[in-house]
C-alpha cells in the first residue's frame, strides 16, 4: 500500500537538511505503540536481519537551503509511504484523519490531503525513478577488527547482486517462503547522482536516478512497496513507477 499526504504549515517549515530521522520519527508517532515496538524490536527476521518492511520519500516542495537548514517557504510539502504491511498504512492513515495538527521536527502541521495510490500490477519490465536514495553497501572487519562499509555505485557489479540478495531476504522474511525466480537486473538510465545522507551520526551513500528493473513480477513488486536496496525505513531506496504504457498496468 502507498499514500502521498500533502500538508501546510504557518510561517516556514525549517529542518535540518538531513531530515531522515526527523521524518522516520513522525512516522513511528503516529502508529500506535504496539505497532511501533514491534516494527521497532522485531520487524519481519530473516537468520539475524530484522525488515521494517516500509519505506518513504524525500519531502518535496519549494524550499531554500540556510547553513545547515532546508526551509520550506510555500506550502504544501508532500510525503510518500509505501509498505506491504497494510496494518502500518492504515494505522497512520487513521492517525492523520483524526488528528487536525500534528508534529513534524517541532513544527505544527495540518494534513491537507491524502492520496492513496491505486494498485500497480508490475510485469517483468519495470522502469521507475528514485524518490529517495537507493542505499547498497557491505560491512567487513579490518586486520584490526573494526568494521569497515563500502557503499557500492549502480557500475559495479557488487550493486545489482546485493540488491537482488536484500530482495529476496525480504520477501522471505515477510511471506515466510523462499523466492524462487531468476536473478533481478537493474540497469542505469543515464547517469545516476550520488547523495551523501546523514543519519543522526552515520554517514550514508545512496544514488539517485532512473533504472530499468528485470525479474520476477513478485520481487519486482515488493521492492516497490518496501524498497530497493537497504536502509528502507530510514527514508531511503523507494522508487516510483515510469508509466510509458507498456510495462505497467494500473490494477
Amino acid at each position: 500500500m502507498r499514500l502521498t499526504l500533502e500538508f501546510g504549515y504557518d510561517g516556514i517549515l525549517s529542518l535540518p537538511i538531513h531530515y531522515n530521522y526527523q521524518v522516520q520519527g513522525f512516522l513511528y508517532g503516529n502508529i500506535t505503540d504496539e505497532l511501533g515496538a514491534f516494527l521497532h524490536d522485531e520487524g519481519f527476521v530473516y537468520g539475524k536481519r530484522r525488515f521494517k518492511m516500509f519505506t518513504f520519500s524525500r519531502l518535496r516542495g519549494e524550499y531554500e537551503l540556510r547553513g545547515d537548514r532546508i526551509e520550506f517557504r510555500s506550502p504544501p510539502v508532500r510525503l510518500t509511504i509505501s509498505s506491504p504491511y497494510g496494518r502500518f498504512i492504515e494505522e497512520f492513515a487513521n492517525t492523520l484523519l483524526r488528528n487536525a495538527e500534528l508534529e513534524l521536527g517541532g513544527h505544527r502541521i495540518h494534513v491537507c490531503s491524502i492520496r492513496v495510490h491505486p494498485e500497480l500490477e508490475i510485469g517483468e519490465e519495470v522502469e521507475v525513478k528514485t524518490l529517495s536514495p537507493v542505499v547498497v553497501y557491505s560491512t567487513v572487519h579490518t586486520k584490526e577488527g573494526k568494521k569497515k562499509t563500502f557503499y557500492y555505485s549502480p557500475y559495479e557489479t557488487e550493486f545489482e547482486d546485493l540488491v537482488d540478495k536484500n530482495l529476496r531476504k525480504k520477501y522471505e522474511a515477510f511471506f515466510g517462503k523462499p523466492a524462487r525466480a531468476r536473478k533481478l537486473k537493474m540497469e542505469p538510465i543515464k547517469r545516476p547522482v550520488e547523495k551523501i545522507v546523514k543519519y543522526r551520526e552515520t554517514v550514508i551513500k545512496g544514488w539517485m536516478g532512473r533504472f530499468v528493473l528485470k525479474g520476477n513480477r513478485k520481487l519486482l513488486k515488493l521492492g516497490y512497496e518496501c524498497g530497493i536496496g537497504s536502509k528502507n525505513s530510514q527514508g531511503f531506496g523507494m522508487v516510483e513507477v515510469v508509466d510509458d504504457g507498456r510495462r505497467v498496468e494500473l490494477g
